[in-house]
């Protein structure tokens, strides 16, 4: 079978864990007028992508994948706990338990779990994204590479879909925009695999003042 198949899968917006729901702050930097135009938009995700998503939430990805990958059960479960407790604020640890909780919904009906993943998945209470994006790249024999990719992409697309919906950013000019933060998106991930586990680490308090102001939002679109 062609393994595109499942790297389209993980990553494709109709993978039913509700992503379009959340913004991860980019509805209050477009509410504070943070983000608006294609030029300040490209900067926002430009900034999320390096400063945040390299430095700290795409290498514990990856260290989830490995784990999963790897059967490491008990590296997978400490790195969980790691996730669950650096997310910021509550919308965003929301945000992680929700769409875990409908990944993990997914994965426990699949015939492709196999059993030690299963028997691992079963007893975790409220299991987050990463954990279950890693068993999800496990069941479908998904390098953690691609799966790191996948996330990667499913994260810029996401952003971009709600410029779309907030901005608003036409078609056009959010596949010009894609064209220019591909090259960064290449380098989170170069930047997420090169890092030393040890000293993964962020401190994005841009993204985290955005989020606190946006659950107090009075008018908005996404739950984050």
């Amino acid at each position: 079978m062609n393994s595109a198949w499942a790297l389209l899968r993980l990553a494709s917006p109709q993978l039913p864990i509700g992503g379009y729901s959340y913004s991860q702050g980019l509805e209050m930097a477009v509410e504070q007028s943070i983000v608006t135009d294609p030029a300040t938009a490209g900067r926002w995700i430009g900034d999320q992508l390096l400063l945040n998503l390299a430095r700290f939430e795409a290498p514990l990805l990856l260290a989830h994948c490995t784990a999963a990958a790897d059967d490491d059960w008990a590296q997978l479960l400490r790195l969980s706990e790691e996730h669950r407790a650096s997310r910021e604020t509550r919308e965003l640890h929301l945000e992680s338990r929700q769409m875990g909780y409908s990944l993990r919904q997914l994965l426990i009906g699949l015939p492709e779990m196999d059993p030690p993943a299963r028997s691992f998945l079963e007893p975790v209470d409220e299991p987050h994204l990463a954990l279950c994006w890693s068993l999800a790249a496990r069941a479908w024999r998904i390098s953690p590479q691609d799966a790191l990719a996948a996330w990667l992409w499913s994260w810029l697309e996401n952003q971009l879909a709600v410029l779309m919906k907030t901005l608003p950013l036409g078609q056009q000019a959010a596949q010009r925009l894609t064209s220019e933060l591909l090259p960064l998106l290449q380098r989170a991930q170069q930047c997420a695999t090169d890092q030393d586990p040890r000293h993964i680490g962020g401190a994005p308090w841009g993204l985290a003042l955005a989020s606190m102001a946006h659950e107090r939002q009075y008018s908005r679109l996404f739950r984050s």
